[in-house]
């Protein structure tokens, strides 16, 4: 029922549409078969050593280069960093609708950490307090422990952007890469891009072009970084079967970010190109076979889907969760939706805390006009376990929806929802989800 979180409403055109031309896919093949059959093998070294006297031994072949001295004392400094603000879309929702104020579930926007270890804010979605452990952090760090200011620079920039403060994680991010990109000589440059720069923050620093509303210049950007995944899987030694793993894999995950992108472009086509090698290659799992099939569920290839579908039913390997959950969109999208609830509702029996079975099974209902049972079966899923529901936001955009159709207590539901998803939530929670007006 609910549409993607980032997808925008399209303007009316006023004017003729543009000739339609199909977003180039990148290879998604990282490594060819004959990528390393013309490089030279290497000299091996003499392994006959003079016994009259003491002599190191021959250098190994897979001997580590000596790591240049690094020094970046600019990125502890404070001044790369900006204020968090002390609100929230969700305060400013209670403030709006819930009174008396002691109606009103206390919220914890002050960002304190000290008194609370990682786990627990991790698991209580407590990103403010994170982000502002990171940058307590990292200012305090020694500059030449890059790994650890490093690891805690992308702790920063992620709970920033679990905040939804995207101008501010494109602001501190563009100063840490500007940093960066400043090292000399190249050498050292290469170095700590390639060793000690961890992989998500160049993925984060592509992302900016999309917070900016650049989706092409996104694509480009992340079609860059699967080339140079490509080029260093390629080059890595042959001796190091660790490192071009390493590579393939990266190259794996920006593939999958790729066709998530053109997904929400609405370029079906262009996504299951991209994936359909993958799932050529030596072992596919189901899980990658599955959701090629959801993506030509959602272009309308029914016949396509069914193939991918009918591949996985026959993997030992996939759960039987996985099965009946393809077995109930396939029915959805064939229209059997009698069928679909019934395959939702023996798999709720089995695993009853499976929220996007019971997601999909209200879903399910409500297309046979059974609107009170799918408003029962997510309260009773909201009941049950709180602080898992209130984070899924296609979860309460649904129940929301539900109770609009069923307009005589809709107010009062969602204002209950509310109170809810204000005690569970923790921070980050895109507010429009409730379909309530915080203006």
């Amino acid at each position: 029922m609910s549409d993607s979180d980032d997808v925008q409403q399209e303007p009316i055109l006023t004017n003729p549409p543009e000739v339609y031309v199909e977003p180039q896919v990148p290879d998604p093949f990282l490594i060819d078969s004959d990528a390393s059959d013309d490089e030279p093998e290497p000299t091996a070294p003499s392994a006959t050593a003079n016994l009259n006297k003491d002599v190191p031994p021959p250098p190994s072949e897979s001997e580590e280069e000596d790591a240049p001295e690094i020094y970046l004392p600019g990125l502890v400094l404070p001044t790369m960093f900006l204020p968090i603000p002390n609100t929230d879309p969700i305060t400013t929702l209670l403030n709006k609708y819930i009174h008396p104020p002691e109606r009103r579930p206390a919220r914890d926007v002050s960002g304190e950490w000290q008194k609370t270890n990682f786990h627990t804010l991790v698991m209580t979605n407590s990103w403010r307090a994170l982000a502002r452990m990171a940058r307590d952090r990292i200012v305090t760090a020694d500059p030449e422990d890059l790994v650890l200011v490093l690891g805690l620079w992308y702790l920063r920039l992620a709970c920033l952007s679990r905040l939804r403060l995207f101008n501010q994680t494109s602001v501190e991010c563009t100063n840490l890469f500007s940093v960066l990109n400043a090292v000399e000589p190249p050498e050292t440059k290469s170095y700590l891009f390639d060793k000690m720069l961890p992989f998500e923050l160049e993925v984060m620093y592509t992302r900016l072009k999309y917070w900016a509303g650049d989706h092409l210049g996104y694509l480009d950007a992340l079609s860059g970084l699967l080339r140079k995944c490509k080029i260093k899987a390629k080059r890595s030694p042959k001796l190091d079967p660790t490192a071009s793993a390493m590579w393939k894999e990266r190259g794996a995950r920006v593939s999958l970010i790729i066709a998530s992108q053109l997904m929400e472009m609405k370029e079906f086509g262009a996504s299951t190109k991209l994936l359909e090698p993958l799932c050529n290659q030596a072992e596919p799992t189901p899980s990658l076979r599955s959701a090629v099939a959801r993506i030509y569920l959602q272009a309308g290839y029914i016949q396509k889907a069914h193939a991918h579908f009918s591949l996985v039913e026959q993997d030992s390997e996939a759960s039987e969760s996985m099965k009946d959950m393809n077995r109930a969109l396939l029915a959805c999208a064939n229209g059997e939706w009698e069928n679909a609830t019934n395959i939702l509702t023996n798999l709720l029996e089995r695993e009853p805390e499976n929220f996007v079975a019971v997601n999909n099974l209200s879903v399910s209902l409500l297309s046979q006009g059974k609107l009170r049972q799918g408003i029962e079966t997510l309260e009773k899923a909201l009941s049950a376990s709180p602080a898992s529901v209130v984070t899924a936001e296609p979860f309460l955009f649904n129940l929301s929806t539900l109770y609009e159709l069923r307009s005589a207590t809709a107010t009062q539901k969602k204002l209950d929802l509310l109170i809810e998803v204000a005690k569970w939530s923790g921070d980050g929670l895109k507010a429009s989800c409730l379909k309530m007006s915080g203006n």
